[in-house]
């Protein structure tokens, strides 16, 4: 049964765990950078959050995008599974995107997913059109549906935004599998998505970054399926461009990791 959801309650700050009191802000203090953490307990069916304001404000979802592109590409049929090949275009903006050398080569999707090739997806997104990608958006209830930037890659570039609160929607409804897509679909999503396994618990995530707007923002959102629960994360970073921190990149998995561990969701 697909689940209504709302955040009536919000714990901010910090919350008790089994094992003592979570702290949530202090990682993002231990990183020296601005954002917050938004987290939903499946079984308990409660939100949790550093900062509620933030999980209800949206922004351009970058390369998390590819999870429900993935579906909208397979759906569509301009891709049939995860090993058929995207042929490389010969070019890219390498300002828009950075020099990544590693990835100018024909792709398969589910390389292309892994390593996060956007060339890739936005050749893909050219085949699809955007008056499809409003109709599947629009029955995921995915973000604004603006698409009005004259650019196929308009997840990394212009007005389209989701909110931390509705990327955890999305992945319930990949999770649940409540998304109007085939399971086959799902399968193989969820097959790629996986970036962790262990014996007590199956990490499945998307990294994202986007650098419009004078803004970094960065995202890791995913979710913890155990044996007896489900934890579904969205964690969203956000410094103004000329603001240095090296540790950008890896603060996102970082310190989603920490607040996770400190819920005891990985024993």
């Amino acid at each position: 049964m697909k689940r209504i959801l709302a955040i009536p309650i919000v714990l901010c700050l910090s919350l008790h765990s089994l094992h003592g009191q979570v702290n949530l802000k202090g990682p993002f203090k231990d990183c020296k950078i601005n954002g917050s953490i938004t987290i939903y307990d499946y079984k308990a069916q409660k939100w949790i959050s550093s900062d509620i304001d933030d999980s209800n404000i949206p922004t351009l979802p970058a390369s998390t995008f590819k999870i429900i592109n993935t579906l909208i590409a397979l759906e569509s049929g301009v891709i049939q599974n995860e090993n058929e090949i995207i042929n490389w275009p010969g070019a890219t903006d390498t300002l828009k995107y950075g020099y990544r050398p590693k990835i100018y080569h024909d792709i398969s999707l589910k390389e292309a997913f892994r390593v996060s090739a956007g060339w890739a997806y936005v050749e893909l997104a050219k085949k699809i059109g955007k008056e499809k990608y409003k109709a599947y958006l629009t029955a995921c209830d995915y973000g604004n549906v603006d698409l009005s930037i004259d650019d196929p890659d308009f997840w990394n570039f212009g007005n389209f935004a989701i909110s931390p609160a509705n990327q955890i929607k999305i992945l319930i409804g990949v999770f649940e599998e409540t998304l109007p897509f085939k399971k086959e679909s799902f399968g193989i999503l969820k097959e790629m998505m996986i970036v962790e396994k262990t014996a007590s618990f199956t990490m499945r995530a998307k990294t994202g970054w986007t650098r419009d707007g004078g803004k970094d923002t960065g995202w890791w959102i995913g979710y913890v399926e155990k044996k007896d629960n489900v934890f579904f994360f969205a964690t969203r970073l956000i410094k103004d461009r000329e603001v240095s921190n090296k540790n950008f990149g890896k603060c996102r998995k970082q310190i989603t990791r920490a607040i996770l561990k400190q819920m005891n969701v990985f024993d």
